[in-house]
């Protein structure tokens, strides 16, 4: 935990903790980067705000370099020392996804527009969910309750009304288990949902196994345009010893960017090259329809589709890894379907059925 708060914090009920990707004005914001390093925003993004009037922002936890990483450990860590309530971030690539399930917690990632992006570190915009975890789903629920709601200053959100349609429970009765998504925990998350009385039902979801590359493309060209801006010029890190604008960039950017991003980013460029954008990029976009086309067929059937939150307990960590096991956590990312994590594993709904699946996760 990165503690930014100038009192000593008190770990009441109301504290919470944010994750290093949502800008404050109070405390800097890295993102995890280097060249983000002690960057300090002049204002506080939406979900600090609507926080801040009920309840005490004790810190920040850390991200791996723009949360593309596997897990987000430090959000599991900060929530066992039970001092805070719970850790508001941001689901890019299935990070708080995968570290909820192997550590039994629960996050919630709401329907896509449900919660302000205004005042996030942008990296697939079309992706980036505000999400919460927590030890229990009623905390979820709770915080989600504080932070979701309509933002003129965010143009993806959605209105009200219909926000206010998350809250509504309807019985999870049937779930679809998907061929070819064979992962961790999913046994015993089929045990506990049968001896809640729900059918389930296992189906042929091909084309959702085309969500990992089409995501992967989308992801990382979405990412290339986001992070053009970080040049060592107007803000962020800069590197000593340029003579020229083109040192101050090549070389600002060679230092303070990771490994990983910089793959990532030259990745972006050459999906949206022109030799290449009609067969990656065009086809990702037409892989996303369809995939979101197939589930919501789907979901009108089910109440809920059971994925695996990852493929096995002990996760190896590389970038390589990351990528394979976006498998699981692709299809609610591409599509902005809202998740939440419980028992292991992923339980995902129709739009704006976060109300429905939090009270069946507190079921199970």
């Amino acid at each position: 935990m990165i503690y930014t708060t100038k009192k000593e914090p008190t770990y009441q009920q109301k504290a919470v903790a944010l994750d290093d990707m949502i800008l404050t004005k109070d405390s800097p914001t890295s993102a995890g980067s280097k060249m983000l390093e002690n960057f300090t925003s002049l204002f506080d993004g939406t979900v600090v705000e609507k926080l801040a009037e009920n309840y005490e922002i004790v810190g920040k936890v850390t991200v791996s370099e723009f949360s593309r990483g596997m897990l987000a450990d430090s959000a599991v860590a900060a929530l066992d020392e039970k001092q805070i309530k719970g850790v508001i971030g941001v689901e890019t690539n299935g990070a708080y996804t995968r570290s909820a399930a192997l550590s039994g917690k629960v996050f919630v990632k709401p329907t896509y527009g449900t919660v302000s992006r205004f005042g996030l570190i942008p990296v697939a915009c079309s992706g980036d969910t505000v999400g919460v975890m927590a030890d229990n789903a009623e905390t979820c629920e709770e915080l989600l309750s504080v932070i979701a709601g309509h933002d003129d200053k965010d143009g993806t959100s959605l209105p009200q009304e219909m926000i206010e349609k998350a809250k509504e429970v309807t019985p999870v009765k049937k779930v679809a288990i998907v061929k070819g998504f064979d992962g961790a925990a999913v046994e015993s998350a089929v045990e506990k949902a049968r001896a809640q009385g729900v059918e389930i039902f296992e189906v042929d979801g091909e084309i959702l196994l085309q969500a990992k590359a089409a995501w992967a493309i989308l992801s990382s060209a979405e990412f290339c345009n986001n992070v053009s801006k970080y040049d060592g010029v107007k803000y962020g890190y800069r590197a000593k010893g340029c003579r020229t604008i083109e040192d101050i960039y090549v070389k600002s950017r060679s230092e303070a960017f990771g490994t990983d991003v910089k793959t990532a980013i030259l990745y972006g460029s050459h999906v949206l090259s022109s030799d290449n954008y009609e067969k990656m990029y065009d086809k990702a976009l037409r892989v996303r329809r369809l995939v979101r086309e197939y589930l919501d067929d789907l979901l009108t059937k089910v109440d809920a589709v059971m994925l695996p939150a990852c493929s096995t307990a002990n996760l190896s960590v590389n970038a390589i890894s990351v990528y394979e096991e976006s498998l699981y956590t692709a299809p609610a990312s591409i599509t902005g379907l809202p998740v939440v994590v419980a028992s292991g594993v992923q339980w995902l709904g129709k739009p704006l059925a976060e109300g429905s699946l939090l009270a069946f996760s507190k079921q199970l």
